[in-house]
């Protein structure tokens, strides 16, 4: 089984996207990130108010992916697609957010808007709900970014559950930083970049 990388998405530490076709500079620091993905939000003509009731981290996979799917019908069932990502903070901005909700008994305001949030694999299910991905979801968590765990665990997805098509990759937020490597990758895909932890490698360097 021959699988590719036929597109990338990469939002660097240094608020950079990078595509296949494109290069965006986001607003420079200090600006808030939810503001800086709002103005991309914006940048790209996305239509999709629920977006602005995602944390962070869903914000973020969910204008990574996009991207990354501009060229497919959002409203057509996908049962051969599926995500698989990666992180090493998992849902913690969230996390502190919804401890401040509850940590004074005096001024005790649980928020259920906040809570759902508390599980990082909600981004899948965003990204999922949004694009009609019925394949497997799955988000682990791991000690740093690392490509031949990516690699081992999409091409295992492929073999196991006769996947298509794959989003995976690296989708961090940390201390108001995102640092994101998506990819799309598919069976015998159009692009030459094989899906092999080198690539993988390149493609966060980029």
């Amino acid at each position: 089984m021959k699988i590719t990388i036929t597109d990338y998405c990469r939002i660097s530490p240094h608020r950079e996207v990078i595509t296949r076709n494109m290069l965006f500079r986001c607003v420079p620091k200090p600006a808030d990130v939810n503001q800086v993905l709002s103005d991309m939000y914006n940048y790209f003509h996305i239509d999709y108010r629920k977006f602005f009731k995602m944390d962070t981290l869903s914000k973020v996979g969910f204008l990574a992916t996009e991207l990354l799917l501009e060229d497919l019908n959002k409203e057509q069932p996908k049962e051969d697609m599926g995500i698989i990502l990666f992180n090493h903070s998992s849902s913690l901005a969230s996390d502190a957010a919804y401890q401040q909700t509850i940590n004074d008994k005096n001024n005790y305001f649980p928020s259920p808007a906040v809570f759902v949030y508390t599980l990082p694999n909600i981004v899948t299910g965003e990204i999922a709900i949004r694009h009609k991905i019925h394949g497997e979801t799955a988000f682990y968590i791991t000690s740093q970014f690392q490509p031949a765990l990516i690699e081992e665990t999409g091409k295992a997805a492929f073999a196991g559950t006769g996947l298509k098509c794959l989003l995976t990759g690296w989708i961090e937020v940390a201390n108001d930083e995102i640092d994101v490597c998506m990819m799309r990758c598919e069976v015998d895909g159009k692009r030459k970049m094989t899906f092999h932890a080198r690539n993988i490698e390149k493609l966060y360097h980029i």
